[in-house]
């Protein structure tokens, strides 16, 4: 069986721009080549995957104009990176489109294992990736997520504001992350019909979930951030230091 890791990383991550008040914010570098202690968040993710004795074959969905300087600076800086032989691919307009791309790159058979994890999530450790793994070879799909800790409201969206619908109970809720991890064929199947039908999904749960598979949860962290805004940097550069 092989694992494959498919990383979505062509966004421009455009909640990362700030400005004053009263001033247009200026256009942000691309969050995951943001840095952290120096290297590129997009690097600091990369290595948890290469270090990994489970993974076989790291997939890197970039814009077209940065996968060449991408590479050029894996070589000169994180040189054992390459050695994972990573294949680039032209990511597109967004997240699914990347991963369709991602996929089209992959060759698998129908028990391999496909783990799709986002750029800028860069403290996913071992644990995680082996508990995603072994719930993906066991159930078909499964996320890693974590509980939802707030109180939950559902509701609905009116030209004066928001109104309260209802409180959904916090024990039924989790907070999704990454990586999210499936049999290959069940994947594939997923975004073949979301494909056909034009459908966009959140994530790539939402598309298999959609297929009529299950999708089964295992603990995630709350250190497994997502990096998308300012103070999201900032914590991130707290976890590093400690």
């Amino acid at each position: 069986m092989k694992v494959i890791v498919i990383i979505p990383a062509a966004g421009l991550g455009t909640r990362m721009a700030s400005a004053p008040a009263g001033k247009a914010a200026k256009p942000a570098a691309s969050k995951q080549f943001l840095e952290l202690d120096g290297t590129p968040v997009l690097v600091h993710t990369l290595r948890q995957f290469a270090n990994s004795a489970q993974v076989s074959e790291i997939i890197i969905a970039l814009r077209k104009p940065e996968i060449a300087p991408f590479r050029a600076r894996l070589a000169k800086e994180s040189p054992e990176m390459l050695k994972r032989n990573p294949t680039f691919v032209e990511g597109g307009e967004h997240r699914q489109q990347s991963v369709a791309n991602g996929l089209a790159a992959v060759s698998a058979s129908a028990e391999d294992v496909v783990l799709v994890h986002d750029a800028v999530r860069p403290f996913v450790n071992e644990e995680m990736i082996h508990e995603v793994i072994a719930g993906a070879q066991k159930y078909g799909a499964a996320i890693a997520a974590v509980p939802a800790m707030d109180t939950v409201k559902q509701v609905e969206r009116t030209a004066e504001g928001a109104l309260i619908k209802a409180t959904i109970p916090r024990e039924k809720v989790v907070m999704a992350q990454t990586p999210q991890g499936f049999r290959y064929e069940i994947l594939k199947k997923a975004f073949d019909e979301a494909a056909a039908d034009g459908f966009i999904g959140t994530d790539e749960a939402s598309l298999v979930e959609r297929s009529g598979h299950p999708v089964a949860v295992v603990m995630g962290s709350p250190r497994n951030i997502k990096i998308t805004t300012p103070g999201d940097l900032e914590l991130a550069g707290f976890y590093l230091k400690h």
